[in-house]
């Protein structure tokens, strides 16, 4: 808790950085209308924070559909961060680069590494491209080091290859619901957990995606992927529910799985007994009951 619980406390009155990324802003009670709201100069402050975020995504609309970006807030952190003339990038972190606490390492100025991981969140809510390789940075913000900064710098200037990238609604898109999941077995060189990667369409507009390291460390690529599949497979169930409110009705929902093992676990009861240490029954009583189809692609080949 943050200053006087009979004080509203807002981002804008919290000046340490220590305490500003592990808070929570809480008010003793909301204003009564807009003119009370006004009158606070901290509601006031608040509400800029947030217009802000509105701000930063540009909408293009168009006959045939919607396009989302924020090509001009990627220039103005490119250019705060001394990083508009830096060479570009086409990847935003190397297939062969693996980050852990580097303890030998050169630490480096944590404010300033915070201030670009701080900016980079804000430009995920349309650039999953790079949302993976900024989540990992973000772990090693109390104890930063040379090799952190790099990886950073790295995404920035990826950002300098595709400034104008963003999301495509196209308004002649069919209403079919699908998912994709993936994992990366024990990527983390710390407590070897995995990272669970889910994306969910709608038609051929992406419309949600996780990046998430797992709670518990898988055994094998089998288990890595099967808990993958069973998050995607829990958002599919719930946007499936969101969807029957508006009237829309899905059949069996397609959930691509780029692993034959996994979907054989998952498909076959027998095996389930071989499960019984992973806690995601979810995924088996949807596939058992037909409400999700599994089925083996290269997810990569076909997000690209």
């Amino acid at each position: 808790m943050i200053g006087d619980i009979h004080q509203r406390v807002t981002r804008s009155s919290v000046n340490s950085l220590a305490f500003f990324f592990h808070s929570a802003y809480v008010a003793s009670f909301e204003p009564r209308d807009v003119s009370h709201a006004l009158s606070d100069p901290n509601c006031v402050n608040a509400m800029h924070e947030e217009l802000e975020n509105f701000e930063r995504n540009h909408i293009k609309l168009g006959p045939e559909g919607t396009f989302v970006h924020q090509a001009k807030y990627t220039r103005d952190i490119l250019k705060k961060f001394n990083m508009g003339d830096s060479k570009p990038m086409t990847t935003p972190m190397s297939t062969n680069t693996a980050l852990d606490a580097d303890e030998d390492g050169e630490a480096v100025d944590q404010k300033e590494f915070r201030g670009m991981i701080g900016s980079l969140l804000y430009l995920t809510a349309t650039r999953l491209d790079i949302q993976f390789a900024v989540c990992l940075c973000a772990r090693y913000q109390a104890s930063t080091r040379t090799s952190h900064r790099q990886a950073v710098k790295r995404i920035f200037r990826y950002l300098k290859f595709t400034p104008e990238l963003g999301l495509w609604y196209s308004s002649g898109s069919s209403l079919s619901l699908r998912g994709f999941s993936d994992a990366d077995h024990a990527v983390c060189r710390i407590d070897r957990k995995s990272t669970s990667s889910t994306c969910q369409l709608l038609g051929t507009s992406l419309v949600s995606w996780s990046f998430r390291k797992q709670a518990s460390v898988a055994l094998s690529t089998t288990e890595a992927e099967y808990v993958a599949a069973a998050s995607c497979c829990s958002q599919l169930l719930s946007m499936k529910a969101t969807f029957s409110d508006f009237g829309l009705r899905f059949g069996r929902i397609p959930l691509l799985i780029d692993s034959t093992s996994t979907i054989s676990v998952a498909k076959n009861p027998v095996l389930h007994s071989r499960t019984k240490h992973i806690d995601v029954e979810g995924v088996d009583n949807a596939l058992i009951k037909g409400e999700i189809e599994s089925q083996r692609t290269g997810l990569i080949a076909l997000l690209v």
